[in-house]
């Protein structure tokens, strides 16, 4: 029943909130040796440390090189097909140094009830997803460190509550938030995958 009624209330959403916004970080201002001076609270995002969806502990500072796309995910959600999309980024970029980091999440619409192990099974069998999946996290309310840090630690201009599932958080290669994606923008938007570009070497 709760299915049913996903379309509309994604679109009652879409219509209410800036489900489509964009938001990239302004240009760091340069030091007085001229060379380009970098936010320190962006290096909190890869400072944490969080558990897989199989539960090993790792610190995002193991990805610290690569270009991030941090999405918290839903297996149950009308927007739940952009995992093809995001599977797709993976494959396109990941030999130049780009992964997609999924975290799965049910503070949106109870959307992503099931287990671990269930996620896992979803995401594999449907989607075929290679990129890194990590164990539930709090986005709403008590939240996640991770989430604490992305809604109000970041850059002023990308901080603030996520909206709901597939928010996603472009992440440079030194650990700093550059742009934020709402839900409704697709993984392959070209807004997206041009600053993917950007952050990449050539």
């Amino acid at each position: 029943m709760r299915m049913s009624i996903l379309p509309f209330a994604i679109l009652t959403c879409a219509t209410a909130c800036s489900w489509s916004d964009v938001k990239i970080a302004p240009a760091p201002s340069a030091t007085a040796s001229g060379t380009p001076s970098t936010p320190s609270a962006g290096d909190k995002v890869i400072d944490h440390t969080v558990k897989t969806i199989d539960g090993e502990t790792v610190s995002l500072s193991s990805y610290r090189g690569k270009t991030l796309l941090i999405v918290n995910t839903a297996s149950a959600c009308g927007l739940t097909p952009q995992y093809e999309q995001l599977e797709q980024l993976q494959q396109k970029y990941a030999g130049r140094g780009f992964t997609v980091l999924g975290f799965p999440c049910n503070d949106f619409g109870g959307q992503e009830p099931g287990t671990a192990d269930e996620i896992k099974t979803f995401c594999s069998s449907k989607y075929a997803v290679s990129f890194p999946l990590f164990e539930k996290v709090r986005a709403l309310g008590d939240k996640s460190p991770l989430y604490r840090t992305l809604t109000e630690e970041i850059d002023p201009t990308l901080r603030g509550e996520i909206k709901w599932n597939f928010t996603k958080f472009l992440v440079d290669s030194n650990g700093h938030v550059v742009a934020r994606f709402e839900p409704l923008v697709k993984p392959l938007d070209p807004q997206l995958t041009a600053q993917i570009e950007k952050l990449l070497p050539q």
